[in-house]
């Protein structure tokens, strides 16, 4: 058998297999979202740095979700439609998006690892869960506290 096939057979497998599994993963929620939100908004909260990083930002009063992005990301732009209609559409259910790259204390500091990211935080700006890559609506959705009392 010719060696070049061998060898080009190999990387079909491998490539394949790689993107099984990044379809897989991608736009999944890490975790259950928490049985109750915390009473108030502490320094040491996810909240606290976006908020010093980003002074226009805003905190939901159910959810924030928080999206980290960078200029040349094409699932970024899709995963900002599908965040920004969902906080449309939910009463207190806030959006913020963050350029990574003119941020790079706060990505580090909150260990964002790629683009896009988004956290899912609760009315006290604590981190619930997050996702790599681009989440389905109804990934979103189920990661959100919209039915915990206010």
């Amino acid at each position: 058998m010719n060696p070049g096939l061998v060898i080009l057979v190999l990387a079909v497998v491998a490539a394949a297999g790689f993107g099984l599994y990044r379809r897989r993963v991608d736009g999944r929620f890490a975790g259950a979202p928490a049985a109750a939100p915390a009473p108030a908004v502490e320094e040491s909260t996810a909240w606290a740095s976006v908020a010093a990083s980003v002074p226009s930002a805003e905190l939901g009063e159910r959810a924030t979700l928080v999206q980290f992005s960078s200029a040349f990301c094409a699932p970024c732009r899709t995963t900002r439609v599908v965040l920004a209609d969902v906080a449309e559409r939910y009463d207190g259910v806030a959006h913020v998006e963050i350029d990574a790259e003119q941020h790079l204390e706060l990505v580090r500091e909150l260990d964002v690892r790629r683009t896009p990211t988004t956290l899912v935080l609760d009315r006290a700006g604590n981190e619930i869960t997050r996702a790599a890559g681009a989440p389905r609506r109804e990934q979103v959705l189920a990661a959100l506290p919209l039915h915990q009392e206010s």
